[in-house]
Formats: structure tokens, sequence, C-alpha cells
């Protein structure tokens, strides 16, 4: 994956603007961090990761997926572009765009992408297989 191609991705996202955090050029959505391009490893900042889930990742392919010193107490991963596939890469992201919209941006993301219907189906399905009761 090429770094137009990662800003095409980001770009996409509504509500998203280039901008920069902590002096560093990044894509901000709805006034939030979103995402960055890390020029020092070619590397992206992807959030909304779980310390189990990053670990989980780096150990399935540390070709792809790292971290620094810095990012070690944040719920993120660095993924290294060049080995991300487009699909993948915006899956990831929606998780981060989904944490910074605000209630109605959702609902409205949610009615056009039909993302709720696809989430809310696994949610039960997992639910009946686990027996567990789906809290918000």
């Amino acid at each position: 994956m090429t770094p137009k191609q990662f800003h095409a991705i980001a770009g996409a996202f509504p509500q998203t603007e280039y901008a920069t955090s902590y002096g560093q050029p990044a894509w901000k959505a709805f006034g939030k961090f979103f995402t960055r391009l890390r020029e020092e490893d070619g590397s992206v900042v992807i959030g909304q990761v779980s310390f189990d889930e990053r670990e989980h990742l780096i150990a399935a392919d540390p070709q792809t997926f790292h971290f620094t010193e810095h990012y070690r107490t944040y719920p993120m991963v660095l993924a290294r572009l060049s080995r991300m596939k487009p699909a993948e890469l915006k899956l990831m992201l929606e998780r981060q765009w989904r944490h910074n919209a605000p209630k109605k941006w959702l609902k409205a993301w949610e009615e056009e992408t039909g993302a709720m219907g696809r989430s809310a189906a696994s949610r039960r399905t997992a639910k009946k297989k686990t027996g567990t009761k789906e809290t918000r």
C-alpha cells in the first residue's frame, strides 16, 4: 500500500481533516487524533487496539505489526504501510473513527453503510455461542 492510498482512505471517512498532532502531520476525526503515517519508519498508527489484540497481531505477523516504547501504554499498534492491504487498513481505522464520532454521526454512518446490521448480527451470534449478555 502506498502513502497516497493511505491518505485517500483516511480522508474518505466523514469529518476528517489533515492537520497536526503533537507537531506531526496527522489525520483528525471530529477534531481528535485519528491516525498518522510515521515518516521515520513508514508505519501507520492504529488506535482502539487492546493490549491483548496488539500482542496477538504482533505474534501473528511481526513483519507488519509492531510498537515503540512511546506506544507501550496506549491501546494502539503500528502497522508497516507497505505490508497493509487497503481493505484491512480501512477496517482497522474504522474503530478509531467510530470512537471519535458523536452518536448522531455513528447512527448516520451505520444507516448509510449498514455497519450496525452486520455488527449487531455478529454480536447476537457471539452472545448465543457464549451465553453472555450484551451491555452498552
